[in-house]
């Protein structure tokens, strides 16, 4: 069944708050609601989500313009960085560099990227199974493990090259199509505003 994952978009970025509680900033919020009020997310759609608040701020904005509720799982959050902390742009960019080129390594504390995997495949998965036929499945959550289950799927190695940052906008807001249990990528990540509806069809 193909189903369709989406990333948040932009965040208002604040280090004096957890990131998990971090929001989408006014610009986010335009390129989610315009998203949304394309069509894109067909009415009646099942909406998954991180319990993390900017993709549950995304996976709300999609189901009210389709008319569905949320279901949300802290399995689907975006890998564990708590070790960490919040990090300035050029020190994250190294650590994700990191992160991905030593998936079977923790980098600083950070959840490996070869569990993340795990936990995001199986997660999906278990969504998955729960989503009568004929009736689409749509994702809300994040970067580094949307790039993750985009490589299982795919069959390809874990790798920065596959992440959002490199196909789409940087910003996130970035979606693909897959279907797990064929193990087939739909497409590549795509930006929000470059994603056509129809997709489900």
């Amino acid at each position: 069944m193909r189903a369709l994952y989406v990333t948040h978009p932009q965040v208002e970025i604040d280090a004096n708050v957890p990131l998990p509680l971090w929001g989408l900033n006014a610009e986010g919020t335009r390129r989610a609601q315009a998203f949304a009020g394309r069509g894109v997310v067909p009415a009646g759609s099942m909406i998954f989500s991180s319990r993390e608040t900017k993709a549950m701020q995304l996976a709300d904005i999609l189901a009210e313009a389709a008319g569905s509720l949320v279901l949300s799982d802290h399995l689907m959050g975006e890998n564990d960085r708590s070790a960490t902390g919040f990090l300035p742009p050029n020190l994250f960019e190294a650590m994700a560099d990191r992160f991905f080129a030593k998936p079977l390594v923790s980098t600083d504390g950070w959840e490996r990227a070869i569990d993340a995997q795990s936990r995001i495949v199986q997660t999906v998965r278990t969504a998955m199974a729960s989503v009568p036929a004929g009736t689409p499945a749509i994702f809300c959550g994040h970067g580094a493990v949307g790039t993750l289950l985009k490589c299982h799927v795919a069959g390809r190695a874990i790798s920065r090259s596959e992440d959002q940052s490199r196909h789409a906008n940087r910003g996130g807001g970035n979606c693909f199509t897959f279907d797990l249990e064929d193990m087939k990528l739909g497409c590549e990540w795509t930006a929000m505003e470059d994603f056509a509806p129809g997709w489900f069809g």
